[in-house]
C-alpha cells in the first residue's frame, strides 16, 4: 500500500501552557471514567481502506459502555497537523488522534499528549522496537503504535537475468556481484542501482548495520555520533554505492524514486515496499515491462546480517485535554489489539508487534516485508531532533559525500556539529 511518511514538524503555534494541563499518573484514569463522548480523529487511510476495523472498535467500547456516542472526523496527511495545533490551543481537543510516527517526537516534547500505562494495551511487550521507541520520550509512553511500513529491496528480474543473475541475492557479497554485472552490461547512463544520494533512510540503514548511530545520550544528554568510527564505516558503504552504481543526479531525494524507476533505467531500488508496485503501476511505468519483472527482497547488509531498516507506520495518542483519557485508551486498544492488528494485515500493513510478524514470515506473499522490518531502527528521541530534521543536516552531508565535495569524515563531522547546537533544546 502506498504510504508517504511525513516528517516531524515544529509545532511554533502550540501554547507551553499544554503541559501543565497534563496528568501524570500514566494511567488516563483521572479523566473520562464516566465520560459519554469521545472524539476520535485518524486518517483518511482508515477510511478508504479500513473503516469495517474502526465500526468494530466502536462496537467494542460501546457495548462496555452502553451509550457512548463515539465521533469520527478523518484528515488527510498534509492537513491533519495544522488543525491539531489550532484545536490543541483550545478546550475541544480530540480523544484520539492518530500520528505518523516520525511526528510524534515534537508533540510529546511540547507536553501535547498524555502519559499511558502500557499494561492496559494488549502487545505491549512485543511492540516493535522502531514503533515503541517512536512514541517513548523522557521514560514514559504517550502512544500506541498502530500499524507499520518497512523497506525492502526491488529489482528488476529481466534487467539481472540479462546480466547472468537469476535469483535475489541473499548476502551483501552476492548483491554487490551482482550489480557490478549489471552495470557493465547496460553502461554508465544506467544505474544499476538507484539511490538517490539525499536518501537519509537508506544510508542511516549502513550506518547502523556497521554499529553507528545518529546521535547517543549519555547521562541525559544528546550527542551527534557521525563522526564515530563505526558511522563513517556506514557512510563510506553508502558512497560505494553511489559512486559504483548510482548514475542519476545526485543531489536528488527519494521522493519521486517509484517516478524515475518507472522510466527504466535503473536495476533496483532500496525504499518504502509499495514503491516497486507503484513503478509498475501504468501510469508509471514507460517501459511496459514492469507489471512482471518486478520482486522485492530483503535487504543483505555488509555486516553479514539483513540491512536494518528504517520503520514508518502510524501512532495513536491521546491529547492532554481530553475529558475522556480512559475510555480513550480503551478505544485505541479495542482498534490496535489482537482483531483489529489481524484486519491490518489482512489490508497489506505490517502489525504493530513482534509476534504477529513473526506469522507472516510463513506466508511467502508477506514473508519479504516482514522478514526485513524484523531488524529497525528509528531517529534519535531527542528535544530538537525536529530541529534536525528541519534543517535537513543528514541530506546536506549526504549531497556533500555524494557529489565528492566534501569528504565522509569531513562532512560526518560538520553535520555532528550542527546536530549538537540544537539537539537537545525543547
Amino acid at each position: 500500500m502506498k504510504r508517504k511518511l511525513i516528517a516531524a514538524i515544529g509545532i511554533a503555534g502550540m501554547m507551553v501552557s499544554i503541559a501543565a494541563c497534563g496528568d501524570d499518573s500514566g494511567s488516563g484514569d483521572s479523566k473520562g471514567t464516566d465520560a459519554k463522548e469521545l472524539t476520535v480523529w485518524l486518517t483518511v487511510d482508515a477510511q478508504n481502506n479500513w473503516p469495517d476495523l474502526v465500526k468494530a472498535a466502536d462496537a467494542a467500547v460501546q457495548k462496555a459502555h452502553p451509550g457512548v456516542k463515539i465521533n469520527h472526523e478523518y484528515y488527510g496527511w498534509p492537513d491533519k497537523n495544522a488543525k491539531l495545533d489550532a484545536v490543541l490551543a483550545t478546550d475541544k481537543a480530540p480523544d484520539v488522534v492518530e500520528m505518523g510516527n516520525t511526528e510524534m517526537l515534537g508533540y510529546m516534547v511540547k507536553g501535547a499528549f498524555a502519559p499511558l500505562d502500557t499494561a492496559k494495551f494488549d502487545n505491549s511487550s512485543a511492540w516493535l522496537d522502531g514503533l515503541k521507541a517512536s512514541v517513548t520520550y523522557d521514560g514514559k509512553t504517550y502512544g500506541v503504535p498502530y500499524y507499520a511500513g518497512g523497506r525492502v529491496g526491488n529489482w528488476r528480474k529481466d534487467v539481472f537475468a540479462a546480466a547472468g543473475v537469476k535469483t535475489a541475492p541473499k548476502t551483501y557479497a552476492e548483491l554487490t556481484a551482482a550489480l557490478d554485472k549489471v552495470q557493465q552490461k547496460q553502461g554508465d547512463k544506467f544505474s544499476a542501482w538507484y539511490q538517490p544520494t539525499r536518501d537519509w533512510y537508506a544510508a542511516m540503514s549502513f550506518v547502523y548495520d556497521a554499529g553507528g548511530s545518529i546521535a547517543k545520550e549519555e547521562g541525559g544528554q544528546w550527542k551527534a555520533n557521525l563522526s564515530s568510527p563505526e558511522s563513517v564505516k556506514g557512510l563510506n558503504e553508502f558512497k560505494s554505492v553511489v559512486d559504483k552504481y548510482m548514475h542519476g543526479d545526485k543531489t536528488k531525494d527519494e521522493s519521486d524514486r517509484y517516478i524515475v524507476y518507472g522510466q527504466g533505467k535503473s536495476g533496483m531500488i532500496f525504499g518504502a515496499a509499495w514503491e516497486g508496485a507503484t513503478s509498475a503501476d501504468p501510469k508509471n511505468d514507460k517501459t511496459g515491462k514492469l507489471k512482471d519483472n518486478l520482486e522485492n527482497f530483503v535487504m543483505p547488509g555488509p555486516s553479514g546480517k539483513n540491512l536494518p531498516v528504517f520503520l514508518g507506520g502510524s501512532d495513536l495518542a491521546v491529547p492532554v485535554k481530553s475529558h475522556a483519557q480512559a475510555l480513550a485508551a480503551e478505544w485505541i486498544n479495542a482498534f490496535t489489539g489482537p482483531a483489529g492488528q489481524k484486519g491490518l494485515m489482512a489490508k497489506g500493513n505490517l502489525p504493530n508487534n513482534k509476534t504477529d510478524l513473526a506469522t507472516l514470515k510463513n506466508d511467502p506473499a508477506t514473508a519479504v516485508p516482514a522478514t526485513a522490518a524484523e531488524s529497525n531502527w528509528f531517529v534519535p528521541m531527542a528535544p530538537g531532533w525536529g530541529q534536525v530534521e528541519k534543517a535537513q543536516v543528514l541530506q546536506t552531508m549526504l549531497q556533500s559525500i555524494g557529489t565528492g565535495k566534501k569528504t565522509v569524515e569531513a562532512a560526518a563531522k560538520e553535520a555532528d556539529a550542527a546536530i549538537d547546537k540544537v539537539i537537545n533544546n525543547k
